[in-house]
């Protein structure tokens, strides 16, 4: 009879703890997460504008590395469509249609010779034919693509506002 009390009595205390240490009702404050990206929203390319020491426009971009002594990224013939070439946009700047960046360099291609060729050149075909390893003057980010509604217009329009002060609007990349 005492063992049995003794176990009810045990039970009794342990039941009590475990009703005790769940009835916490102090209240820890949490503060929000902040709303993540989605994979989506990060994927988005951004709109880089640029302008250049004489008109590129024509001829392929290609990307060297921070030296300028390799080629790291380049199209194959066939990624080189019509709606590949920049825009023209207010005061001489382009709008980027390839992804290009500080390190973009202009083949002696036109986009319809390359685009013509039967296979893609090699990188030593690539490195003879690049005009000018510093054709750059300006490059900008302009947020996400998805953030403009009439792209070319609204980029026009900042330009022109911005004046010689693009940074008001825009990131300057170099």
């Amino acid at each position: 009879m005492k063992n049995k009390r003794l176990l009810v009595s045990i039970l009794s205390v342990l039941m009590l703890i475990s009703i005790m240490g769940c009835k916490n009702t102090k209240q820890t404050p949490t503060k929000p997460e902040p709303k993540q990206k989605t994979g989506t929203e990060m994927a988005l390319p951004s709109v880089i504008i640029y302008k250049t020491v004489k008109d590129f426009s024509n001829f392929v971009p290609v990307i060297m590395n921070d030296d300028k002594t390799k080629i790291v990224s380049y199209p194959a013939v066939t990624d080189i469509r019509p709606s590949s070439q920049p825009i023209a946009l207010n005061n001489g700047y382009w709008l980027d249609n390839r992804g290009i960046s500080k390190n973009v360099v202009f083949l002696k291609y036109t986009y319809e010779e390359y685009a013509k060729l039967a296979k893609t050149p090699t990188i030593d075909e690539l490195m003879k034919n690049i005009m000018n390893k510093n054709p750059l003057t300006e490059i900008y980010d302009c947020g996400k693509r998805s953030a403009y509604k009439d792209l070319v217009n609204e980029l026009n329009q900042k330009i022109k506002e911005a004046g010689n002060d693009m940074g008001k609007f825009f990131k300057s990349i170099k």
